[in-house]
């Protein structure tokens, strides 16, 4: 192999590596602390260092698109605002990366499950992906139990169409 083509393939494996390895910070008992930098959407953060971070097993209406997104935007926002300290975790049974590159993690402020609060408040719900259940898909399915019954966030501002195994979808009443 020519040390061009070396320098090539090792410049290219840094590219795609350093976004993941940026967000490593300090790694404890449940997983990798890191920094947020910035809210994306309302499954969807950035950290410092630039990886991108997809909460893991949920699913916020779609920015732009449908109702609630603003709001779920909002709710993660207070959740995890930027420069907040988080500590990422991955779950062994799913996968760590999605196609697009970000990262798969529940999201942790404190003793605080962000991706089941999303879902408890009715700013997201679980969205089992290829029909896989992570480590909190039975809280992920107890929490959005109860935001159905009382009617919180989307589920008493939007008319809903919903189920465990695809992505959530939204429209005004």
């Amino acid at each position: 192999m020519s040390s061009r083509l070396v320098r090539a393939v090792v410049a290219a494996a840094f590219l795609v590596l350093a976004p993941v390895a940026a967000c490593a910070g300090s790694s404890n008992a449940t997983g990798s602390s890191a920094t947020v930098e910035r809210i994306i959407d309302g499954d969807t953060l950035v950290l410092r260092g630039g990886a991108r971070v997809r909460l893991l097993q949920i699913d916020a209406p779609e920015s732009g698109e449908e109702c609630y997104a603003a709001a779920s935007t909002r709710e993660l926002a207070r959740l995890a605002p930027a420069g907040a300290g988080v500590v990422l975790e991955a779950d062994p049974q799913l996968d760590r990366v999605d196609r697009y590159g970000r990262l798969l993690r529940y999201i942790h402020t404190g003793r605080l499950n962000v991706n089941v609060e999303l879902v408890r408040r009715g700013a997201a719900t679980p969205w089992f992906y290829g029909g896989e259940r992570g480590r909190y898909a039975g809280a992920l399915l107890g929490a959005t139990s109860a935001a159905r019954s009382a009617r919180r966030g989307m589920w008493g501002a939007c008319r809903v169409s919903w189920n465990p195994y695809g992505p959530v979808e939204t429209r005004p009443r």
